[in-house]
């Protein structure tokens, strides 16, 4: 995906997204996984990363049966140095990354003054350091090519606070504010900047208990929501999505 327009002028027959290299973070699992195979599924061309050596090769292995080239690396996206080695070995095995998910992320839950600084550092740097880095490493390339889609992984914790929730709620609300921001400064190069603020999913992501599947949402709901950003027409753009189950839980 050149542009942006060319997610969306396709020969009758191909896929919506035939060209496009997207990076997913955090995709060797759960809500990460199920976006990249959804893009593979378009057409994309997908890149990979995570911290769990097995789960990744396991992620890559289902993305490589679907036909689709696959770059799948161990990265820690808290760390300037690997995130920079990540985007240049991605473009170098697939090409230019046109659509680039800040997927990583994880959950740490109970009253905020009882937490470590240490706790504070894991959860912030996690959840919205990586969006900054990452999204820095990528940014330069899709300016030079005047298009690119960056979709940012908040939740409705980002927008509500709860009880036990203190940290979490600063990393989630923090990518709220650096997403919309982002979509101001990168708009006029022809990116465009989306946020997903998922509600209850029923993944192995959350500390707080068991989830009633019939309750919460899944990982391919949300991976639905990011494939209706990237195949948005070329004018216009979803600015943030939120997304729940049907059913309260």
């Amino acid at each position: 995906m050149g542009s942006i327009s060319r997610t969306n002028d396709k020969n009758p027959g191909q896929k919506p997204l035939s060209g496009a290299v997207a990076l997913v973070t955090g995709g060797s699992r759960g809500i990460g996984r199920a976006i990249a195979q959804r893009l593979a599924g378009l057409g994309a061309s997908v890149a990979i990363c995570g911290r769990d050596r097995a789960a990744l090769a396991e992620s890559a292995a289902l993305l490589e049966k679907s036909g689709t080239q696959v770059f799948s690396q161990l990265a820690d996206v808290t760390q300037a140095s690997e995130v920079t080695n990540l985007v240049a070995k991605t473009e170098a095995d697939l090409g230019a990354i046109t659509i680039l998910v800040n997927n990583a992320g994880i959950g740490l839950f109970g009253p905020a003054h009882e937490k470590t600084e240490a706790d504070w550092d894991r959860v912030l740097d996690t959840n919205l350091k990586s969006v900054f880095l990452v999204s820095r490493a990528v940014v330069p390339s899709m300016i030079r090519r005047g298009a690119g889609d960056i979709i940012n992984i908040s939740s409705l914790a980002g927008k509500n606070a709860f009880a036990n929730g203190g940290i979490y709620c600063a990393s989630k609300w923090g990518v709220m504010g650096l997403s919309g921001c982002m979509a101001e400064d990168l708009r006029e190069h022809g990116i465009r900047v989306s946020v997903i603020c998922p509600g209850s999913v029923a993944t192995e992501f959350s500390t707080r208990g068991p989830k009633d599947p019939s309750k919460a949402l899944i990982a391919e709901d949300v991976a639905h929501a990011v494939e209706s950003i990237v195949t948005q027409r070329p004018q216009s753009f979803l600015s943030e999505i939120h997304l729940r189950p049907l059913r309260k839980p």
